[in-house]
């Protein structure tokens, strides 16, 4: 990491600029989620134009879930200049796509080529994580958590920016699609930065562990995989509702849901930079339990918002609940598990992919079943006034955030558990590579 050619602050600006180009492709796609369902999807089937929506937007996790599981592998073969180039590409494309598409008959075919370009999108997503967290974790060895946290604080920056464009598209009467050239900017940025700057290895190459021995670390430590398995909850927490909030709050809080998910973002960006004090004080497991608390309560109380006010105060809640579960999982697994490289994050940034593409499909069709019900069934849905309309959105907004408030919950016991265990033994010291380490002991 002493090379002289390495420029650690320039190469922590590009870990920024990546993070904030997918924060900001996530602010696009709940943007255009609204109009991808009034000009595509209920022309194509209005009863299940939701779960249709969230199918596609559930894509680009697809994606990024994939990117991040091989990715996560290969990038010490391909390099961290090579996988940052290709998530580039992949935005471009993917926005390309998206605009392409709007000037397509509204068929089946319509419907690949939004599912393609989303899906590249995801695949752009999953090569930043798949590069930029063990570009970081190699970068500041002894301080993971903290580092980690203020790099993916850059995310909530990505998703205030392209929010307030998109509300600043929508209010101005322009044409939605210009939120695809919105993404195109940052990407071609990165790709310029990127081509031109140079790159360390992982820590795991440095350090001279092969794969067999990376591969051997991950299968040996059950308490891995325990923490995989929690990846899958804590983002369905906090990802699949940030996808949602637009489309489902629209119509209830006389407002538009994306000021909300700007409002989150923007307490998030300030939160993420003071990670550093408060593991430093409790720990990284006992942030993961405080914010699984939070995240638990706040859902269910943004199911029940009517209003901007109660629908702001629900989402302080939640956004202090959301705000550190990502990056702060990212760097438990790499305060405990150095050896497993980028592999172990990776898999981390696979569970979370996954989670999603499974849990926003359902919120959908949780939100198609609620409204048909409210609408006294799929027939009658055509023929509601749009008072009707507004009321039986209402009811499915509630039933499809209450269906996820639950799992935050679940997560307690395990961390508290772990949390306690920690504390019993004097506090969990951050491993490196060659044993357990002394400089830093939670």
């Amino acid at each position: 990491m002493t090379g002289q050619a390495l420029d650690r602050k320039r190469l922590y600006h590009v870990g920024n600029l990546s993070i904030f180009m997918i924060g900001l492709g996530f602010a696009v796609r709940a943007n255009i989620a609204p109009n991808l369902q009034d000009d595509i999807y209920n022309q194509i089937d209005l009863a299940n134009s939701a779960a249709l929506v969230g199918e596609a937007i559930g894509a680009t996790f697809t994606g990024f879930a994939l990117t991040l599981l091989f990715g996560s592998a290969l990038v010490d073969l391909i390099g961290m200049k090579r996988m940052l180039l290709l998530s580039a590409l992949g935005y471009i494309a993917g926005a390309a796509g998206l605009l392409l598409a709007t000037t397509m008959p509204v068929d089946g075919t319509v419907q690949t080529v939004v599912l393609v370009s989303l899906l590249l999108t995801g695949l752009g997503w999953g090569a930043v994580e798949a590069a930029s967290n063990p570009m970081v974790a190699a970068l500041y060895p002894e301080e993971k958590a903290h580092r980690l946290n203020i790099l993916h604080a850059w995310w909530p920056a990505g998703i205030v920016v392209g929010g307030l464009l998109g509300v600043s598209i929508t209010s101005l009467s322009l044409p939605w699609e210009l939120n695809m050239l919105v993404l195109m900017v940052p990407a071609l940025a990165l790709a310029w930065m990127v081509a031109t700057s140079t790159f360390p290895v992982t820590e795991r190459v440095a350090a001279g562990v092969g794969y067999g021995e990376m591969f051997a670390e991950l299968l040996k430590r059950p308490l891995f995989w325990v923490f995989w398995v929690c990846m899958f909850l804590t983002a369905a927490a906090e990802l699949a509702p940030g996808q949602w909030v637009n489309m489902a709050l629209s119509n209830i809080v006389g407002m538009q849901g994306i000021l909300l998910l700007v409002y989150v973002s923007a307490l998030m960006f300030v939160m993420r930079h003071f990670a550093g004090p408060i593991v430093a004080r409790i720990s990284s497991i006992g942030l993961m339990f405080v914010s699984c608390l939070f995240a638990g309560i706040g859902l269910y109380l943004l199911s029940l918002a009517n209003s901007p006010v109660l629908a702001f105060a629900a989402a302080t809640v939640w956004g202090i609940g959301v705000c550190y579960l990502w990056p702060t999982m990212l760097a438990i697994v790499a305060e405990r598990f150095p050896r497993g490289g980028a592999m172990a994050m990776g898999l981390m940034g696979f569970a979370g992919g996954m989670s999603i593409q499974f849990v926003l499909p359902k919120m959908g069709a949780i939100f198609d079943a609620a409204k048909a019900e409210a609408a006294g069934g799929v027939d009658k849905l055509a023929t509601l006034s749009p008072d009707a309309m507004q009321e039986a959105v209402r009811y499915a907004s509630v039933e499809s955030f209450q269906s996820v408030a639950f799992v935050p919950l679940l997560l307690l016991p395990v961390f508290g558990l772990i949390w306690l265990y920690d504390r019993k033994n004097g506090g969990h010291q951050i491993e490196t590579m060659g044993a357990v380490g002394s400089t830093h002991q939670h």
